[in-house]
């Protein structure tokens, strides 16, 4: 049964390091025939929560007029949904951040969705992306029947384009193929 994909690629830098195992994800999925659809951070405005509550008195309508409430929608709608983002200062950047903290509008609603994560970084531990894991997993914590299907570690990718080569990007590959 094909499904829905969302995946969300929070990289500073189209084709960076992260982006790029996105595109290598998504090439597995759509091979076995998912519907795949990469929403590059990048080129959205994506406004932050200023915790005003305006969406709980407006019925999950944000008080920001920005691309957030589509990719809302997007993310109620997916099946799947991954998460890529490179590592700063052992978590994740700011446009995740901030997506996610966004997502409190209707993050309710955002129910029953199996999720990817994706983290690049140029230290060569594994270790050191286990806080922006757990950041991820704090957030599908909060949401009614998230389960966490996979981690992909881009370890010792700093300059753009480095991932290509590492073993991540096969991972990333075969993760999209068993979804």
């Amino acid at each position: 049964m094909s499904k829905k994909v969302l995946v969300l690629s929070a990289s500073p830098r189209r084709n960076g390091n992260s982006d790029i195992l996105c595109d290598q994800f998504i090439k597995g999925a759509s091979e076995v025939g998912h519907n795949a659809e990469k929403i590059y951070l990048g080129d959205k405005k994506i406004n932050y929560c200023i915790a005003c509550d305006g969406c709980r008195r407006n019925d999950g309508v944000c008080v920001h007029k920005d691309d957030m409430a589509d990719i809302l929608e997007k993310m109620i709608q997916a099946d799947v949904i991954v998460m890529a983002t490179p590592v700063y200062f052992y978590t994740m950047d700011a446009q995740m951040k901030t997506l996610i903290d966004r997502t409190v509008a209707r993050y309710t609603e955002i129910r029953n969705k199996d999720f990817y994560f994706i983290a690049t970084a140029a230290d060569e531990s594994k270790q050191s992306l286990e806080k922006t894991f757990d950041g991820f997993t704090g957030f599908t914590e909060c949401l009614p029947g998230a389960k966490d299907k996979g981690y992909i570690y881009g370890i010792g990718a700093w300059q753009k384009g480095e991932i290509k080569g590492n073993k991540a990007m096969e991972e990333a590959y075969i993760m999209g193929k068993s979804i």
